[in-house]
């Protein structure tokens, strides 16, 4: 089993930049997929970003690509999403979400484990 924290939420203006942290507890995350997924008020839960667990292969929304780009430090027990370019567009709850049944997922259902999410607002 693993715990997700997720950290660097904020309050940014349009065009700028945020990184998330998610820090997971245990000695295995290096077995575990990766995602990040957001939330806006009245929306579903949507894909943003994976990464597989050895970090080799990752996987964007349409909606980020060549904007975001996630990471991982297996030595750190940490996933990151660098989030550049921001818009308005970006303002949801971001959650990171963990899997070991999968070395890389992009869907809700395919994740164990959720972080409690961290909001980030972007201001226009």
């Amino acid at each position: 089993q693993v715990q997700l924290v997720e950290s660097g939420g904020g309050l940014v203006q349009a065009g700028g930049s945020l990184r998330l942290s998610c820090a997971a507890s245990g000695r295995t995350f290096s077995t575990y997929a990766m995602g990040w997924f957001r939330q806006a008020p009245g929306k579903e839960r949507e894909f943003v970003a994976a990464i597989s667990w050895s970090g080799g292969n990752t996987h964007y929304a349409n909606s980020v690509g060549g904007r975001f780009t996630i990471s991982r430090d297996n030595a750190k027990n940490t996933a990151y999403l660098q989030m550049n370019s921001l818009k308005p567009e970006d303002t949801a709850v971001y959650y990171c979400a963990a899997t070991r049944t999968l070395s890389f997922a992009t869907e809700t259902y395919q994740y164990n484990y959720w972080g409690q999410g961290t909001q980030v607002t972007v201001s226009s």
